[in-house]
């Protein structure tokens, strides 16, 4: 399912938090005797695109259930506006290799949409021509492009892409991150991805979580590069690099800072 519409939700009721979509505050949470989230804090406002990034089993995955209401904390607490429509694409797909499923056949699945919805939605995402290719036929970029057109099918406020780059090529990331942004500004929602990497992330973010079961640092992205917190967990050697790329970026787009722009990978 990639749309969750909670009822059973906590209102922000400041009239200054009008546009924040969703907000965990001081979320921790256990799998036995393991601490997997450590009084985390994190919020995506209507807007922005906000990156979760982290190693492998920081605990970003399990952030992203919470904020979904997919899970509960052990202590904290999600806050979610009232009526908050959020899409949804998983890191992971299983694709039945005995299930004959065309792409047109999966998006419509449990949900009543016409025909000419799913064609603009491919259209939109750049796949309009794949509409009855079988599912487990397509590529992991086109895969990538499918989810991403099923969790905007009832036009979310908050988009929710729990690592839409793996297993896509550099230049398809690139055209799939530009596409992220495009449509944050045409359905004018909160984007929250999980990202590993790093230089796009430099490019294409308004603000970088770095999460090792709690929350390293956070920020724009040219200061989180340089922050201990970020240093402690990829390295001062990456710190240096990511560094001088964000100001080459910044440099080149500094009329537009707070939407920052796709760029190329430095050579």
């Amino acid at each position: 399912m990639s749309i969750i519409d909670n009822d059973n939700i906590q209102p922000s009721g400041d009239v200054d938090q009008r546009e924040l979509l969703v907000e965990a505050k001081s979320v921790s949470y256990w799998i036995g005797n393991r601490q997997i989230l450590d009084s985390v804090d994190i919020s995506v406002r209507r807007g922005e695109i906000v990156t979760l990034i982290g190693t492998n089993g920081a605990g970003k995955s399990t952030l992203i259930r919470i904020l979904l209401q997919l899970i509960k904390p052990d202590q904290g607490k999600v806050i979610q506006c009232p009526g908050l429509r959020v899409g949804y694409s998983p890191q992971h797909v299983h694709r039945d290799p005995i299930l004959p499923l065309t792409v047109r056949h999966f998006l419509a699945l449990g949900d009543s949409i016409s025909l000419e919805r799913i064609r603009e939605l491919l259209d939109e995402v750049g796949v309009g021509n794949i509409l009855d290719y079988p599912i487990t036929g397509i590529s992991g970029g086109e895969l990538h492009r499918v989810m991403l057109a099923r969790a905007l099918l009832r036009k979310p406020d908050l988009l929710v892409l729990d690592e839409p780059m793996a297993g896509v090529d550099a230049a398809s990331q690139s055209e799939l991150y530009s596409l992220i942004g495009d449509i944050r500004d045409r359905y004018g929602c909160g984007v929250l991805l999980v990202s590993h990497d790093l230089y796009m992330v430099m490019a294409d973010t308004n603000t970088v979580v770095c999460l090792n079961h709690h929350v390293c640092c956070t920020g724009h992205p040219r200061t989180v590069v340089t922050h201990p917190g970020f240093i402690s967990v990829f390295g001062q050697d990456l710190s240096n690099t990511l560094a001088i790329y964000s100001h080459s970026h910044d440099h080149d787009h500094s009329t537009r800072c707070s939407e920052p722009e796709s760029s190329d990978r430095p050579s």
